[in-house]
């Protein structure tokens, strides 16, 4: 009986140290920016709050409370995206806001249960941001 107490108070620490759902899409997001050379430091600001946070618990980059003290905003809904930024380095989570977001650079998104990475090579271009040679890969001349 003591076995099997022990056994299920382990099983329920190790599923309630698990990480966040959106663990694996900021590793790969966190991993994409640092691969990036900006004029200035980056500083993130996202839209969903829990992709803010477990960035911010990565300590890799300085998170900012609004988008205006932001260099990089990463977005994942297009109403949400304050017009007083808009003229910010933006990077959607959802491939229709390539397109729909004439700013935007790049995007992280899931296809077919893989990540699909896209950077858009006028773009970055255009934005004076500089890509290391382990994203070419992924840069792409328009949007598909």
């Amino acid at each position: 009986m003591k076995f099997l107490l022990i056994s299920f108070l382990s099983a329920l620490i190790l599923f309630a140290s698990e990480a966040s759902p959106q663990h694996n899409k900021v590793l790969i997001v966190e991993k994409i920016l640092n691969e990036l050379l900006l004029k200035e430091e980056i500083k993130i600001w996202c839209d969903n709050k829990e992709i803010l946070k477990e960035i911010k618990n990565h300590h890799n980059f300085k998170i900012e409370n609004s988008c205006e003290d932001a260099t990089i905003v990463i977005l994942e809904d297009k109403n949400k995206l304050p017009k007083a930024c808009s003229n910010k380095h933006i990077f959607v989570l959802k491939y229709q806001l390539l397109s729909d977001i004439p700013q935007s650079f790049g995007a992280l998104f899931w296809k077919k249960g893989r990540p699909n990475i896209v950077i858009l090579k006028p773009r970055i271009k255009a934005q004076h941001i500089i890509a290391n040679s382990s994203l070419n890969p992924y840069l792409e001349e328009k949007v598909w």
